[in-house]
């Protein structure tokens, strides 16, 4: 493990590993490292590309100099920080990979940094919602906020989930999971994809501002309204595309996404 102090003085913990172009994988909410799809990903991709995988901030062994949760609903710009720092460490240039809410910060940092810095995007189902969905998403997150500002981590993990469209009894399966508590753990952050997510709307606008290509994924076997916002992504963007990863759901196995990643970013 590598660590580098981002420019507001927080302290990023990462992984380098492998040969290859340069990709860095953003983990969705409630994930880091060690908890989450995202080192079964790398494994699956350092034979050819130069995986960076990293602990956002607040997370695993990452640090945050934000200590108000409340706060970092409107502090998208530290982690775009973040990661232009985890792409200087890297070599200068690099593509990146988004999973879930994960997707919306890795687009946010492509408008933001440029083509000098971000070669290629790839998303997996960002959560964007179809619109019968966005009045919920909405006072989910004045709800959200209000949990993070009291510390109610039990009513900010769940509202985060609902907001995201997680059934309930999905939320009430993950209550009963043994990493419900590592989870209730990282609630803090998710003032962080809250901001990343925006309206919850496939954000048209910024992706106008990207200039690189662009791909949305989702698994074949995904809820409709997830494949919607890998859609709505690879549709709006200035050159994007579109693909389906056979046989997956929302939980993705690395295998089965590592030839769709290593096809676009080795092009």
């Amino acid at each position: 493990m590598s660590t580098l102090t981002s420019p507001d003085g927080s302290t990023i913990a990462y992984e380098l590993d492998g040969t290859g172009p340069v990709l860095v994988l953003v983990d969705g909410a409630m994930c880091f490292r060690d908890a989450g799809p995202l080192r079964g990903i790398a494994a699956a991709l350092r034979d050819r590309l130069t995986v960076v995988l990293y602990d956002r901030r607040g997370r695993g062994a990452s640090t945050d100099a934000l200590a108000d949760p409340s706060a970092r609903a409107t502090a998208v710009a530290r982690e775009i920080d973040d990661l232009g720092a985890l792409i200087d460490a890297a070599g200068g240039r690099a593509s990146l990979f988004g999973m879930s809410s994960g997707g919306a910060l890795a687009l946010a940092a492509a408008a933001a940094l440029g083509a000098d810095r971000v070669r290629r995007v790839v998303v997996y189902e960002p959560p964007y919602l179809p619109d019968p969905m966005l009045p919920s998403a909405e006072a989910y997150t004045r709800q959200l906020l209000a949990a993070l500002a009291t510390d109610d981590r039990t009513a900010a993990v769940e509202l985060f989930l609902r907001r995201v469209g997680v059934p309930e009894a999905g939320i009430e399966g993950m209550r009963n999971a043994p990493g419900w508590d590592a989870t209730l753990a990282l609630a803090p952050t998710l003032g962080y994809d809250d901001a990343a997510m925006g309206d919850s709307r496939v954000p048209d606008e910024l992706l106008q501002a990207i200039s690189v290509p662009v791909l949305g994924l989702a698994g074949d076997q995904t809820p409709d309204f997830l494949r919607l916002g890998a859609e709505g992504v690879a549709s709006g963007a200035q050159d994007g595309s579109f693909e389906l990863v056979a046989g997956q759901t929302h939980d993705v196995s690395g295998e089965a996404l590592a030839p769709h990643l290593l096809r676009f970013v080795t092009d």
